[in-house]
């Protein structure tokens, strides 16, 4: 266990404070009523002289007490365990909810770059994990602790030398703990990352079972997902292993315990040292609630492990480089003239493979500008450098004379609507999806967005229509879903649009008519346009052919054909002559 892992830990927890206490007060209530029950128990016992010689005078007074005493016991117990689990629940609420903001603030790198189910295993299944091992440390530890040093207290009142015996023995214990402690807490951690693991694979393979089916790669994933679920198998029975271990060890100790009290005890009565029958009673009684703490604590060891390995895969989401924080006096336009330039800009995702170099460019505001070339040529990450998903190693984007990285990022987003190859539906309504941009819009607004993006005649053919709850998993095409991410961008008339592949699962039909709303959407505003369908960017006012990163070929459709380059060998390559 790693001790910044558990300062962390107690960070979280100290916003609970106030309960924190309330829920010692009533651990230590709790100990000190059960272990005065042995107590009476034992005088109870000396009422009872021998057979029909029983003092019910005194007898009847000390059951009374036993029964109020073991009430109370049992309701100061009961909301010490409320309180506990509200702190528990409260701690991971805190946790996950920084988790998440922690998303939000990470760059767009992290996120393409992990695998999402991992992701998802530490914000939802690793806390879980923490709250179970916080709510049984809670509960257990503190009345564990308390049980160990209060017991030793009523037994030292009633005898030191038996209490020696009882104490020379808890080292045992003690060892025991510490070296289940050892191993199980790098266990717990490495079946808590093959958990995460597990997750992702089954992610990945849900998303792609099409894909998988179609070249019937069912086997080899078979095989992969069992080989990730032996691995997490050897490393869960090894955890349970060095867990489970920690019962029968500490009842071992238990017992030898139990027996030098009982023979200490016996020997005592006899030799008439004025030990009682009761009082003995009282004292196994003690030796067996002094013992049990520590069998309980030993577990709660194993699970506290378990918790911590868990909750540092969780700090270390928490610890990853955030995205470089806007600077407050970065400028916030509420609407671009669409000038944008790039002067001199190098990037690349990786830095042992260099992807754009040296790329020099300037649009004019209202410009319609297309860009294409072969894949993997950089033409989405033109994109990506545009709205600050990632940022530039070298050089500069400019917006209106403004270095992009002198605008808040938000401000900057706000004023392009974009509508990309990959749609992306949130589970909600129609209505809630196409107002994802403007939430404020009217359902007449909505409508009239959805008529222009063409896919107002489907959704009125679902079964509530606008008030169709959909998701990204299913219910819609891929061509409907687009639609929608059209409408979206319909809705909210931005200063300057981006369109990579928006219409590239849309039938041709569907797509010339969206393609004239287009038109009008793009009307004396900056527009970047991506297409591998080359037929669609003919009336650009710019294309910029790019490969391997570079720009290769700026002009117009004739422009570019005249030039008989590589922009003429793509179009020509689609279209058996030259328009």
């Amino acid at each position: 266990m790693k001790k910044t892992t558990l300062l962390r830990l107690i960070n979280y927890i100290k916003k609970s404070t106030p309960t924190l206490i309330l829920t010692l007060i009533l651990a230590a209530a709790t100990v000190i009523l059960n272990l005065y029950i042995p107590i009476l128990a034992g005088e109870a016992i000396d009422c009872i002289v021998s057979k029909g010689n029983v003092d019910f005078a005194s007898l009847v007074p000390i059951l009374i007490k036993i029964g109020i005493y073991s009430a109370l016991s049992a309701l100061f117990s009961w909301c010490m365990n409320v309180i506990n689990n509200r702190i528990a629940y409260h701690t991971v609420r805190d946790m996950r909810n920084d988790a998440f903001k922690k998303l939000n603030r990470l760059p767009i790198s992290y996120i393409d770059s992990h695998p999402h189910g991992d992701l998802v295993s530490r914000i939802v299944t690793d806390t879980e994990t923490v709250s179970d091992g916080l709510i049984i440390g809670f509960t257990n530890l503190f009345s564990g602790v308390m049980t160990i040093l209060a017991t030793l207290i009523f037994m030292l009142s009633l005898n030191v030398y038996i209490t020696l015996v009882v104490v020379v023995v808890t080292p045992v214990s003690l060892l025991v703990a510490k070296f289940i402690a050892k191993r199980t807490y790098s266990l717990f951690r490495k079946q808590s990352e093959t958990v995460g693991e597990e997750t992702a694979f089954i992610n990945e393979y849900i998303t792609g079972q099409k894909t998988v089916k179609a070249y019937s790669k069912e086997a080899d994933v078979t095989q992969r997902f069992d080989e990730i679920n032996e691995r997490l198998r050897r490393h869960s029975l090894k955890a349970i292993f060095y867990s489970s271990i920690t019962n029968p060890s500490t009842r071992f100790v238990n017992s030898i315990v139990y027996m030098g009290v009982a023979l200490f005890g016996c020997i005592s009565i006899i030799s008439g040292s004025g030990l009682t029958v009761g009082s003995l009673s009282a004292f196994l009684s003690y030796a067996n609630q002094y013992t049990k703490p520590f069998n309980e604590i030993s577990g709660v060891i194993t699970e506290l492990q378990n918790a911590f390995a868990c909750a540092d895969r969780v700090f270390s989401l928490l610890d990853e480089q955030e995205q470089t924080p806007d600077a407050e006096s970065a400028a916030e336009p509420n609407e671009a003239k669409g000038n944008v330039a790039f002067k001199n800009v190098d990037f690349s995702y990786t830095s042992d493979r260099e992807l754009i170099k040296d790329l020099s460019l300037r649009v004019k505001s209202g410009q319609h500008i297309a860009i294409v070339g072969p894949t993997g040529c950089g033409k989405t990450t033109l994109i990506n450098l545009l709205m600050r998903f990632y940022d530039v190693d070298s050089g500069g984007i400019s917006v209106d004379g403004i270095n992009i990285r002198n605008i808040k990022r938000g401000s900057l987003r706000r004023n392009y609507g974009m509508v990309l190859q990959d749609t992306w539906i949130m589970s909600g309504s129609v209505r809630d999806n196409i107002k994802l941009g403007n939430p404020d819009a009217s359902d007449e607004d909505v409508i009239a967005a959805a008529k222009r993006a063409h896919a107002h005649s489907f959704i009125k053919r679902l079964p509530k229509g606008y008030d169709t709850v959909i998701s990204d998993n299913g219910g819609l095409s891929q061509g409907q879903k687009q639609l929608i991410c059209i409408a979206r961008i319909m809705l909210t008339t931005p200063s300057m649009l981006i369109l990579d592949e928006a219409t590239s699962s849309i039938d041709t039909r569907t797509e010339m008519k969206i393609q004239d709303a287009f038109s009008l959407l793009m009307k004396g505003k900056t527009a970047f346009i991506v297409a591998h369908r080359l037929s669609t960017i003919k009336n650009a006012d710019m294309i910029i052919v790019m490969n391997n990163g570079n720009i290769v070929e700026t002009g117009s459709h004739n422009e570019l054909i005249k030039q008989n380059g590589f922009y003429a060998k793509l179009y020509n390559s689609q279209f058996d002559r030259v328009n």
